[in-house]
């Protein structure tokens, strides 16, 4: 890319407009650091690298090999396109150098990362003696190549998931693997976070159980892009100590960073021009000048709603042929999805939509541009999506545009932010009960349990015996053995915290053509394999599923529109056939929290902090139907599906009502609204978690909490009335004040989003002065007058949110 093609803004652009994306940063180039070959590394891979014009490495990878080839567990900590694969690629090609019976495991979260990195160590092995034998083990393996990769594989490139279902548990056809194995290699760590993180930790947990059994303990290395604690995620993972090597001696390009604010169009209300469309102007123009551009947003249906958009402006050259816009997401198929990297490799490929599934270090390519449609929630994952465009020595383009939410308008308000604040910590918590149960019914289907034994650093006594008294184990002679005749590791998905997706399928190209309504007959709708009698188009987590395909949804695909005929629930099949529509559907939940139990609190007093577990009840009631463009609602209709429960974890404040003598019954609300919305935004920024990681409720009347156990704390100041001369009816408490909040107090929530939490919520909660602090500045740092989408939500039609949101902080703060 051109300075001049850098420096233009979009053709047509106004003053107004410029003013609005005016800021700009520039990271300068940085030259390279080189370092020579360890000593220890394998002549033959130093003339292998000759061969392929590699002279000397960048330092960070001279130093992982050196601890790699010595023995040491190492987590590489380097920026996007630095090189980090040589740092496990040549310390296990030394490994088979020097013993041709060694074997390596590398595990990647994607397959088409996995795919992609086999290619890179082809390279290598291409200059070396032939023999090596390297092969992926996925769901898309043959049969007959998996016996011979269980046989004879010197390097078994998997997932986690393989790994869980399809190694661990049939460890006896891997018997050469697990005595000979000298390396795992676990790449793209930052991405084990969460649910995904504490899975994996597990999985490890029993991967190094069956190592010890079989005699052999691997050297593990990682890597990872830039976070705030990877040696501590590491360590985590793998429960023993970790070198970090976290200085990059790659080259970097010059970078240049937007912030692109979209205009106001009501100054008072705080409504800006829609960033979508703003995406689609910017990706446009960027398109015209022939700069290839990769689009971030920020969920499915905003890749396929920008996509439609693009589509029409760039169509395919023909009927039938794929056009030079695509979009990338999960639910595509994976020879959709390698047709679109191919094309970004080879330019044919001019933009591409997508989610955070291109966010890894799938090799696209040279790119020009990165557009980042609304933050997307955490530091690392900013600058792992701008680090996609600029990946060789040329000027790179990053435009981060932001939606009206608070986090974004705090983000481009505030950009110092982004650029000074180191990237997030990786928090999991492997001894979930709901995580670590599964795994433990793994573990002892695979090889019994001797008393005593722990798991990794976790006593499983307690647990081992519930589960013998459940019937799944038997114990004898000191040992606890699998004697049910359930497959335990089938039961576990690792990526989200409930089994099973929603398979979507085009009832078009069933023999009979599309149902006949949500009720009517369904060809292939039970029995049979799912999509047996019509194509799978792609399929969807069941959290999702109410949301995107429930009955009468216009679900949108690749830009094509299908409208879903019916939602089969117990099936977990959506029936679709395509449609053309001006609008797009969009549906909204209903949530209520139950407190089930109080860990820590309550503390203060005219605003009490408790966390503790909770459940969240959450049930899509309605959908909207909105027109694209002009974005007006159009239609309407129910959402008919079950309820669904979430146990959780959650930090809360509730509010003595005696604390909010002048604010009427509207302004609480409101307040409360507000402060939800604040607080959330604040919580992902103290958390450095994506938004969807941390659930928000404000309620008027509180949940009904247990008796709080303990002395009573008191409260932080007086109360600033004594005597109250106005009430709120219908909440304040009668007689005298509570230690524990009490029922009807008007509460705020905020709760881990996935089952039995990862830990935000008790972070929160004994960080709540800064969590407070934060929204402060969110709310007085906007522009509006009286609340807007950007601080503490749309503004109410006769109360001052911003001013009622204000009100509540200054109680909390006491």
């Amino acid at each position: 890319m051109t300075d001049s093609a850098v420096d233009l803004p979009p053709a047509g652009a106004t003053a107004p407009d410029l003013v609005a994306a005016s800021h700009e940063e520039r990271i300068e180039a940085r030259q390279a650091r080189h370092a020579p070959w360890p000593a220890a590394l394998h002549p033959l891979l130093v003339e292998a690298l000759h061969a392929r014009g590699v002279e000397r490495p960048y330092s960070h990878q001279a130093d992982a090999v050196e601890r790699a080839l010595a023995g040491r567990d190492v987590v590489v900590v380097t920026p996007t396109a630095s090189g980090k694969s040589l740092c496990y690629i040549l310390p296990v090609l030394d490994a088979w150098l020097r013993d041709p019976e060694a074997r390596s495991l590398w595990l990647f979260p994607t397959k088409a990362l996995a795919q992609d990195q086999l290619a890179a160590l082809g390279d290598i092995a291409a200059h070396l003696p032939p023999g090596l034998r390297a092969a992926t083990f996925d769901g898309d393996t043959p049969p007959g190549v998996r016996r011979a990769v269980r046989q004879a594989g010197h390097i078994v490139v998997t997932n986690p998931e393989m790994l869980h279902t399809g190694v661990l548990p049939h460890h006896t056809g891997w018997v050469r693997l697990f005595q000979q194995l000298r390396f795992v290699v676990v790449d793209e760590l930052h991405s084990y976070r969460g649910v995904f993180g504490s899975h994996l930790a597990n999985v490890l947990r029993r991967l190094r159980r069956l190592c010890h059994f079989y005699g052999s303990d691997p050297v593990v290395i990682a890597c990872s892009a830039t976070i705030a604690n990877p040696r501590q995620l590491a360590e985590r993972l793998l429960e023993r100590p970790v070198d970090c090597v976290d200085e990059s001696g790659a080259p970097r390009a010059e970078r240049r960073l937007w912030f692109w604010n979209p205009p106001l169009v009501d100054g008072a209300m705080g409504v800006r021009r829609s960033a979508t469309l703003e995406a689609r102007r910017l990706t446009t123009e960027l398109v015209r000048r022939r700069l290839q551009t990769l689009v971030f947003a920020r969920s499915r249906g905003a890749v396929e709603v920008l996509l439609t958009y693009l589509q029409r402006l760039h169509p395919p050259p023909a009927p039938g042929r794929p056009g030079p816009v695509r979009g990338y997401r999960s639910g595509y198929l994976p020879l959709e999805r390698r047709a679109i990297e191919a094309g970004l490799r080879d330019g044919s490929v001019r933009a591409v939509v997508s989610t955070n599934a291109l966010e890894l270090g799938i090799d696209v390519g040279r790119l020009d541009a990165a557009i980042l449609l609304g933050y997307p929630g955490s530091v690392a994952s900013t600058w792992q999506q701008l680090g996609r465009a600029g990946r060789r020595e040329t000027t790179s383009l990053g435009v981060l545009i932001a939606t009206d939410s608070p986090l974004d308008q705090f983000m481009v308000r505030h950009p110092k932010y982004l650029l000074d604040t180191p990237p997030e910590s990786g928090l999991i918590d492997p001894d979930n009960l709901l995580v670590l149960g599964g795994h433990v019914q793994a573990a002892a289907f695979e090889l019994a349990f001797a008393e005593g034994e722990r798991f990794g650093t976790a006593d499983v006594g307690t647990l081992l015996d519930c589960l013998a008294e459940d019937g799944l184990l038997h114990r004898s002679a000191g040992r606890y053995l699998w004697s049910a005749d359930a497959f335990p590791a089938e039961a576990i998905s690792l990526r989200t915290a409930c089994a099973g997706n929603v398979v979507i399928i085009d009832t078009s190209t069933m023999p009979d053509g599309p149902g006949q309504g949500p009720h009517g007959q369904w060809a292939g709708s039970a029995g049979g394999r799912p999509g047996s009698h019509g194509r799978v188009v792609g399929e969807v987590d069941q959290f999702a599923a109410p949301v995107l395909v429930h009955d009468d949804a216009v679900y949108i695909h690749q830009g094509a529109q299908y409208h879903v005929e019916r939602l089969d629930w117990e099936e977990k099949r959506a029936y679709i056939h395509p449609i053309t529509v001006d609008y797009y559907t969009v549906a909204e939940t209903r949530t209520s929290v139950a407190v089930l139990e109080i860990d820590g609190g309550p503390e203060g007093g005219d605003c009490r902090r408790c966390h503790g577990e909770v459940r969240i009840s959450r049930l899509a009631a309605i959908y909207k139907k909105i027109r694209f463009l002009t974005h007006e609602t159009i239609g309407a209709g129910p959402i008919t599906v079950p309820e669904q429960d979430l146990h959780t974890s959650a930090a809360w404040l509730a509010f003595d009502p005696l604390a909010l003598v002048g604010l009427d019954r509207a302004e609480v609300e409101t307040g409360l609204t507000g402060l939800g919305a604040a607080l959330h935004q604040a919580a992902c920024l103290l958390c450095m978690c994506d938004p969807r990681d941390l659930g928000r409720h404000a309620e008027l009347r509180g949940a009904k909490l247990p008796p709080a156990i303990g002395v009573p704390v008191a409260p932080l100041r007086p109360s600033a009335v004594t005597e109250p001369v106005e009430q709120v009816a219908g909440w304040r408490p009668v007689g005298e004040r509570l230690d524990a909040p009490a029922a009807g107090w008007p509460t705020v929530y905020l709760y881990d989003s996935v089952p039995g939490g990862v830990g935000f919520a008790e972070h929160l909660f004994a960080e709540h002065r800064a969590l407070l602090g934060a929204a402060v500045e969110l709310v007085d740092g906007c522009d509006c007058r009286a609340g807007c989408p950007s601080c503490v939500g749309p503004p109410a039609a006769s109360v001052d949110a911003r001013r009622s949101t204000r009100a509540l902080i200054d109680i909390a703060l006491g």
